[in-house]
């Protein structure tokens, strides 16, 4: 859907206007992408309360965030091991669990939805918490592939609704895309934004086009290798080097597409094949979907198009 004139000045300017001050964030979904948005959270001092359908999960979620700072601990602090401790130990204080997102959301001014791709699981959820969280709450998605609006449907806020695209991991990636529909309002965008920069991220802005900036640029470009080694015309290390050597990638795209996961790939193709059936860019592969039924999603597996 097309922005009017307006709407992307509205949208988009940098003109200073009173934003929503984000102190207290929801992510819904304790996955490896959930657990990084509550880490970086929660190391810019944010109170975070992490949110999934069980214990273990959530426990699950919070050894993820251990590891992590662990890591972060070892080089930030090399020098100084006892203010690494204390760090690891505040950070993991600012972080809550709960199974009830009922009573997660009530204080929130940020709720940031990390769950699986699924358009309809996602209004489901987002028409759920519409009744739950207070009016000024700003809901957000990290969707890769799936449209802002269509998700906001769901709610009667959609002014307070937006897209926050983050990579993976969490922690290390530097970018997010902050994404606003026609109805977003200024005042949510420049929230977003800004709640990026506390994040110590790099924000972008993209309106509500499939795959934003990233994905519709990178993904094509996995599927182009695919099929490039579907069909016989090079191996799969000989493209990877190719594209290493070559244009500069530090990881080339096959060995990127088991990083991401295979299924994410085919998902996130299927729905810009929805949106735009005609464009070959789109056009699924056979030997992806074959792997995909294999459940050889890449690295999380074990195997993908490589063996790890």
């Amino acid at each position: 859907m097309a922005f009017a004139t307006s709407q992307v000045v509205r949208g988009f300017s940098s003109s200073a206007v009173r934003n929503v001050v984000i102190k207290n964030v929801t992510i819904i979904g304790g996955g490896q992408m959930g657990a990084g948005i509550a880490q970086v959270a929660a190391s810019t001092g944010h109170s975070v309360t992490l949110v999934d359908t069980s214990d273990d999960i959530l426990k699950k979620s919070i050894k993820t965030i251990e590891g992590s700072l662990k890591r972060v601990v070892k080089k930030k602090f090399a020098d100084k091991p006892e203010a690494g401790e204390e760090f690891i130990k505040k950070v993991v204080q600012n972080v809550s669990t709960s199974t009830d997102v009922e009573s997660a959301v009530q204080s929130s001014d940020l709720v940031v939805e990390a769950i699986v791709e699924n358009l309809k699981i996602k209004q489901d959820l987002f028409s759920r918490l519409d009744k739950l969280a207070p009016p000024h709450t700003i809901f957000a998605s990290n969707t890769s592939s799936l449209s802002i609006s269509d998700i906001a449907s769901s709610t009667s806020r959609q002014d307070r609704f937006g897209g926050l695209h983050f990579f993976n991991p969490v922690p290390m990636m530097k970018l997010v895309e902050v994404i606003g529909t026609p109805a977003t309002s200024q005042e949510t965008l420049d929230s977003l934004l800004n709640f990026s920069k506390v994040l110590r991220k790099t924000p972008v802005s993209c309106k509500d086009t499939f795959g934003f900036v990233v994905n519709r640029l990178l993904v094509p470009c996995i599927m182009e290798a695919i099929r490039l080694y579907e069909r016989g015309d090079a191996s799969k290390e000989d493209i990877d080097i190719a594209m290493k050597l070559g244009a500069g990638h530090p990881m080339g795209p096959l060995e990127l597409a088991d990083y991401i996961g295979l299924d994410i790939i085919n998902s996130v193709i299927e729905a810009f094949r929805t949106k735009d059936p005609n464009n070959p860019l789109f056009n699924s592969s056979d030997l992806l979907n074959k792997l995909v039924a294999e459940g050889k999603l890449g690295r999380k597996t074990g195997e993908g198009f490589f063996k790890y």
